[in-house]
């Protein structure tokens, strides 16, 4: 196994349908991972989005599962025929757009995804939520929670609800670079009521 490479997924994006965030990372192992081709799966363009933040940590081996994946259960079989074989594709009652649409997978700000979790088409998940590994996300989840398993749980929040509201409003996600070199030493302090104020006074200084 060869050592983690981080590097910012912005400017590595191809897909007309991926939306990428500054400074997000993904941690590949190799140089021969590709994120689009590896880890987004069933993408088709033309469909739903793939948005994901600022700030956000993505480990090895997370999957995003796009809604060309589904299958319909409406009919009496789930059977894709019009993938499968040309002759079928004629004979089918229904085309690639008329199977289940769950919308665009939104993915916030610095939200922190465990190694191998699997991100189901549709959901939502909220600024600075935590991703546990091998987690399968089929719901949404809320700002700054933290959720672990098969399907995932809330196992608590992060803060309190003043303190989400807080960060929240803050938005230091959008910080500029000049903003964001004061306050990485607040970002980073373990003494959040003495960082709230210098935070504020650096939003508002520019």
């Amino acid at each position: 196994m060869t050592k983690s490479q981080n590097f910012y997924l912005k400017d590595t994006i191809q897909s007309k349908n991926i939306f990428v965030g500054k400074y997000t990372y993904f941690a590949k192992e190799n140089i021969h991972e590709d994120f689009e081709r590896d880890y987004v799966l069933y993408n088709k363009e033309g469909r739903s989005n793939l948005i994901i933040g600022n700030f956000t940590s993505i480990a090895n081996g997370v999957e995003f599962i796009m809604p060309s994946a589904n299958h319909s259960m409406t009919s009496f079989s789930t059977y894709p025929f019009m993938l499968v074989k040309n002759e079928w594709a004629d004979k089918t009652s229904m085309t690639v757009k008329d199977l289940p649409e769950k919308g665009d997978t939104i993915v916030g700000h610095d939200v922190w995804i465990g190694r191998n979790a699997t991100i189901l088409p549709g959901v939502t998940i909220g600024n600075g939520a935590v991703i546990g590994s091998n987690a399968v996300v089929s719901k949404d989840v809320p700002d700054y929670a933290i959720v672990a398993g098969n399907p995932a749980r809330i196992i608590r929040y992060r803060f309190s609800t003043e303190m989400i509201t807080f960060l929240n409003e803050l938005e230091w996600w959008h910080f500029s670079d000049a903003q964001l070199d004061q306050a990485v030493p607040y970002l980073t302090n373990l003494n959040l009521e003495k960082s709230k104020q210098a935070l504020l006074n650096i939003k508002n200084s520019q």
